[in-house]
């Protein structure tokens, strides 16, 4: 305790697993306040299966600890579908191998010596932008992460929202057309179908969504076009959820957040045509602000935050619910 009475700072680490980086951070809590010490990136040795996949997070996050010592938990942000309460991976579209029902927490927990919990990375992400950066201040909240797919945030009274299993706010899988074009999900006519990187970059006619974007801001009418369409679907998308949630903030993030300028007025008359039951005046849509730090920041909140929550459960002879 310190000498103020309030509690000394402590340190966190969080470790993002994604199919080409693994991105690891620490980061200080004080009070209200969460500051980055330290980062680095490696490579993920996706290719050599998830065994050593899982033995590289350990080490990643053993040299992290190497370099600002006095970590006391562990978060770490998963690209997919997990099980909160076994610590184990349930599916990774991105990343090769048998990833069914792997234990990640307790292995890395293990090897660091520290508690562990995992959280999906758009959730991750979401936490971030909620404690550090775009949605600071907001009770309400929801973002969206764009790129190779979408993925979704839910925040209600400063709080993620992660449902039963660690899956709430799976936004990007909202059924916007029940016959439209198939999803990686296994639907038909997701938000994601329509809004994923390479649809936009088949909408756009060219090789990738970079291209999309360059070839947009020199004046390219199929590129214009292309993204004036992905900016509709994503405002009934959002549109829908400021329907359901009512936020006070929308926070878009993911690599093709860095073509807001040429979404965002097509994405607010979206929103506009289609929202009628709130006032869209306290409504603010706005892009994120960490980059593509956010999801290991974000993983090394959920972990303190956990931890925190298992403390003072366990000083008042309780279990706490799984996710937090």
């Amino acid at each position: 305790m310190a000498e103020s009475g309030r509690e000394a700072p402590s340190r966190h680490l969080g470790l993002d697993l994604g199919g080409t980086n693994i991105k690891a951070v620490v980061v200080e809590h004080d009070g209200d306040d969460w500051r980055v010490l330290d980062r680095d990136q490696v490579g993920t040795p996706a290719a050599q299966g998830p065994d050593r996949v899982v033995a590289r997070l350990a080490e990643v996050g053993a040299e992290a600890i190497g370099r600002c010592p006095g970590v006391s938990s562990v978060g770490i942000g998963i690209p997919g579908l997990y099980d909160p309460a076994a610590g184990t991976t349930r599916f990774l579209v991105n990343i090769p191998g048998a990833w069914a029902g792997k234990p990640v927490a307790g292995p890395v927990g293990d090897a660091l010596g520290l508690p562990a919990a995992m959280i999906n990375d758009a959730r991750a992400f979401g936490l971030a932008e909620l404690r550090l950066g775009a949605g600071r201040g907001a009770r309400a909240m929801i973002g969206f992460t764009l790129g190779t797919g979408v993925g979704g945030v839910i925040a209600i009274d400063g709080r993620i929202y992660q449902g039963r299993d660690g899956t709430g706010g799976e936004m990007g899988h909202q059924t916007l057309d029940p016959e439209g074009p198939t999803c990686g999900c296994g639907n038909r006519g997701c938000l994601e179908a329509y809004a994923r990187a390479d649809r936009i970059a088949e909408a756009c006619g060219t090789k990738s969504v970079e291209e999309a974007i360059e070839r947009a801001r020199a004046g390219d009418p199929r590129a214009r076009a292309g993204l004036e369409r992905v900016g509709r679907y994503l405002g009934v998308g959002i549109a829908n959820m400021i329907t359901t949630i009512t936020p006070q903030r929308v926070v878009l993030g993911g690599g093709v957040a860095a073509s807001a300028d040429l979404l965002l007025d097509t994405i607010r008359d979206e929103v506009r045509r289609h929202v009628f039951t709130t006032s869209l005046e306290g409504v603010e849509i706005v892009t994120a602000e960490l980059g593509t730090w956010a999801g290991a920041i974000g993983a090394a909140i959920h972990g303190a935050e956990r931890a925190d929550a298992a403390g003072a459960a366990a000083r008042q002879g309780r279990t706490p619910a799984v996710p937090a």
